[in-house]
């Protein structure tokens, strides 16, 4: 990782916020549906074709995963992971927490991550050393995660309670407050120290990739909910770190 690897995913992210921003709450935007019946716009595949011809221009021996056109990044020296529009649902029905996530991967880890949130007026990004960071109306300002230590205190979100059942009943009998943030933001909510555990029943990698590096560099953790490190377990779990232990207690099968 070089600090141009940080200085491309910015710049994908203008790219990307480019295009979102110019097809949000347009009267002509396209949405159809994938076969898992998840939302799929016109800006999604816009964003994704725009963003693999930028790697391809400037990076052009990394791999690239994406989740409109597939790909992987499984054994590569390096490989980009592309979550055109993370927050679908809410870009189709015009609620403003959606975001680009851009993430560097070397050798399986990721190491760069950037997510960009043009309608909230938010970006945060992340790289090895550099600390987190993030950018909105008050200006650019270094994060990191909450001190909290006991489990009875911690602010939890999640995406969607329903594919979590009974662990998510035990999880929030034993924290302070919960509330359903969902998709991006509540991880970076935990790597800004807003709120202490953000749990997905259900997450692809290009959903967590671009996160690992921003609750790393806050001083948090990312797992599957089984405890696994990395972005590829198909769920998963961000804490301030201190408090990783005790919500994976109750949220493992």
């Amino acid at each position: 990782m070089s600090d141009s690897d940080l200085d491309l995913a910015l710049r994908m992210a203008d790219t990307a916020d480019a295009i979102t921003l110019a097809r949000f709450r347009a009267a002509d935007l396209r949405v159809d549906r994938k076969p898992d019946r998840t939302p799929v716009t016109d800006a999604d595949t816009a964003v994704e074709e725009a963003l693999r011809a930028l790697v391809t221009a400037e990076r052009p021996g990394d791999a690239v995963l994406g989740e409109e056109e597939g790909g992987t990044v499984d054994g590569a020296a390096r490989g980009w992971v592309l979550d055109p529009i993370d927050g679908t649902k809410n870009f189709s029905r015009g609620v403003p927490v959606w975001a680009t996530l851009i993430g560097l991967t070397e050798h399986g880890t990721a190491t760069v991550g950037v997510v960009s949130a043009p309608a909230l007026g938010r970006r945060w990004w992340a790289a090895p050393g550099t600390g987190a960071w993030t950018r909105d109306a008050a200006g650019t300002r270094r994060i990191a995660v909450s001190g909290v230590s006991d489990l009875a205190d911690a602010y939890v979100s999640t995406t969607d309670s329903r594919g979590l059942g009974l662990r998510w009943e035990r999880l929030g009998a034993a924290v302070w407050e919960t509330r359903a943030f969902g998709d991006f933001w509540q991880h970076c909510l935990v790597a800004e120290g807003a709120i202490d555990l953000a749990v997905d029943a259900g997450a692809s990698p290009w959903d967590l990739a671009a996160l690992v590096p921003l609750l790393r560099e806050a001083g948090g953790r990312l797992t599957s909910l089984s405890g696994d490190e990395g972005f590829t377990g198909g769920d998963g779990l961000s804490s301030n770190g201190a408090l990783h232990e005790a919500a994976l207690h109750h949220l493992t099968p």
